[in-house]
């Protein structure tokens, strides 16, 4: 059996590219999906495929378009979704994610550090699991397999 994961939440660092290296190293099963990691090639995917746009806001509504049916197809397939909550960023996307994961009857793992446990205590009671890192999560994800 192969999971497919959605991997929600913020692509300015490498934290997905981090948590599937660790998933091979320990030979999971695991289809690792998410939105565009290439924050330009997100940026720039309206334009690129409906042409250049009147200005910034066009552009940005032809850019949701097109990443918000990646989302969509990706989520749908996904057997799980991890949505994880930095302090650094503003996380609408993630929250956004996580909401449709738990809308869509999708388990949900949780990931945020122990700074971000008020803002995110409703969302957290109804996750599957509330994790503080990435690494636990994976350790959620290899428990399914034992």
């Amino acid at each position: 059996m192969e999971l497919v994961v959605y991997l929600a939440g913020q692509i300015h660092d490498d934290w997905r590219g981090e948590l599937r290296k660790k998933a091979r190293e320990r030979g999971l099963p695991i289809l690792f999906k998410g939105p565009q990691e290439d924050h330009d090639r997100s940026d720039d995917i309206g334009e690129k495929i409906k042409g250049e746009q009147p200005n910034p806001v066009y552009r940005d509504q032809v850019a949701s378009e097109f990443n918000n049916l990646r989302t969509r197809v990706w989520m749908e397939k996904a057997d799980v979704v991890i949505a994880l909550f930095g302090e650094k960023y503003l996380q609408w996307n993630t929250a956004m994610d996580a909401a449709i994961a738990l809308q869509s009857g999708k388990p949900l793992i949780l990931v945020r550090p122990e700074g971000l446990v008020h803002p995110l205590k409703e969302l957290a009671q109804r996750a599957q699991v509330v994790v503080e890192t990435p690494d636990q999560a994976l350790d959620a994800l290899a428990y399914i397999f034992e």
